[in-house]
């Protein structure tokens, strides 16, 4: 099956990133496959996976801006920050609405984020996870991250007033690469005083990516049996479409693919898709100046 582009999964509980790659590059008998995002086992939602040449795109999902709707428990504090981990302590929730509307702006912003003992983070050559697994907890240096948007959605159960108090609320995130929402949870609850974890996950945007352009895997499946795995194969260059296009002349096109295109005209300095005469996607580069700078080529040599 000759397949090029990027499938867009909706990411089952329990299944591992990976798990779904490996599954998927058994299906669709591919061994150039990947994925542009870890989610944690218990998350749900929108995976990008690559297949081929596609898979050269798979680090600017990776670094891409991330949307999630998450659940968060109060008065629970667990060793992994989720819902999944072992409780390490229990305290009586005394949070209102109203306090948990004044918290959630103060995390807004750029900021220096610990990452969790539990994430595959590697110091000195060891994953954070491995040590935690052997009960050695270690100093970890906060990481940069944005979160740009963090509004409430729901409690568990509609509130009378805004000081009802309440054990479990939903709320939406925008953020960086590198946020784990696990520790914005661990975060909130710490701030609110009782303590809190994550209790549900689910990423809805990953780039330009959203879950209404997901499918299942049971989807995907059914279509290896009908051979129109094509038809909910994405592009290359729907990764980029938050970007201009530039349509080369046939000569500009040979210069492209032999590496020798170093000018292009009257165009204004950016970040361009840039393709053929006849619509193939050529690459994604950057002007200035006049000048051409190649970022990534996705043409078949």
């Amino acid at each position: 099956m000759d397949l090029n582009g990027i499938l867009i999964i909706d990411k089952p509980a329990n299944w591992t990133s990976h798990d779904v790659v490996a599954k998927l590059r058994g299906t669709l008998k591919q061994k150039r496959i990947g994925h542009g995002g870890t989610l944690d086992p218990m998350a749900t939602g929108v995976l990008p996976v690559f297949i081929d040449r596609a898979t050269r795109a798979a680090e600017f999902c990776e670094n891409a801006e991330k949307e999630y709707i998450a659940g968060l428990r109060l008065g629970i504090v667990t060793d992994t920050q989720d819902i999944t981990g072992k409780i390490l302590s229990e305290t009586e929730v005394n949070v209102t609405i109203n306090d948990i509307l004044e918290v959630l702006p103060r995390f807004l912003g750029a900021q220096k984020q610990t990452p969790p003992m539990y994430s595959a983070i590697k110091q000195d050559g060891k994953k954070l996870y491995e040590l935690a697994r052997k009960g050695i907890e270690v100093e970890r240096p906060g990481r940069d991250i944005l979160i740009s948007e963090l509004e409430l959605v729901t409690g568990t159960e509609e509130p009378k007033s805004p000081f009802d108090i309440i054990n479990n609320f939903t709320f939406r995130a925008v953020c960086s690469k590198g946020t784990y929402i696990r520790t914005l949870c661990h975060d909130i609850g710490a701030m609110l005083g009782c303590g809190g974890t994550l209790s549900s996950l689910r990423r809805i945007k990953a780039g330009a990516f959203t879950i209404d352009m997901a499918h299942t895997l049971d989807a995907v499946i059914a279509a290896t049996l009908t051979d129109s795995v094509n038809d909910i194969l994405l592009p290359v260059d729907s990764i980029f479409t938050g970007f201009p296009s530039i349509s080369l002349s046939p000569d500009e096109t040979r210069k492209a693919k032999n590496g020798a295109l170093r000018h292009v005209e009257e165009i204004p300095d950016g970040k361009y898709r840039i393709y053929s005469p006849d619509d193939e996607f050529l690459l994604f580069g950057e002007t200035k100046n006049g000048k051409l700078n190649v970022i990534k080529n996705f043409f078949r040599i």
